[in-house]
């Protein structure tokens, strides 16, 4: 950030940035599995204001249960660089094979959710989970197991025990 912003503000905006990206992840997961939930099962309007897509059909029903899973993944933070960097892939197929055929601009051909959800899955994908995701939680829960090493029998009397290597 600049040097001359007052120190306040900035320290207030350094503190909220691991829950602003906490939430932006949260949210962007929420809508996306949304729109994964309402093609593959009719909910929420249903696939194109309602029905489903076909089981298998390509490449909606394949987009589809990548917005779910992928959207539910990065929502919760589990594998979410991985997750976001394959959501963030789709939208941008989406843009490109779907819209971008009737014109060359968002606002013209309807890809605006598209393109926003392909840059908004980049960021995610490039800055991380952020503090609060199941992922670190798990982490920091197998860090914190201690680890024992397995019991030992000790060798019959008279029997030396032979080379390790």
């Amino acid at each position: 950030m600049p040097a001359n912003l007052p120190t306040i503000p900035r320290q207030a905006a350094d503190a909220a940035r691991p829950l602003v990206l906490t939430a932006f992840r949260v949210v962007v997961g929420l809508l996306f599995a949304c729109h994964g939930a309402a093609s593959l099962f009719g909910v929420l309007g249903g696939a194109k204001g309602g029905g489903t897509v076909p089981l298998g059909q390509w490449p909606g029903w394949w987009a589809a249960l990548i917005q779910l899973l992928g959207g539910a993944l990065v929502l919760l933070g589990i594998g979410t660089r991985t997750a976001a960097l394959l959501c963030s892939g789709s939208m941008a197929y989406a843009y490109f094979t779907v819209h971008q055929e009737h014109s060359l601009l968002p606002l013209q051909n309807g890809g605006e959710p598209s393109v926003m959800f392909c840059w908004a899955f980049l960021a995610i994908a490039v800055l991380g989970s952020g503090p609060y995701a199941l992922d670190r939680l798990l982490v920091r829960r197998a860090a914190a197991e201690p680890v024992t090493e397995p019991a030992t029998e000790p060798a019959p009397a008279g029997v030396q025990p032979g080379p390790t290597g």
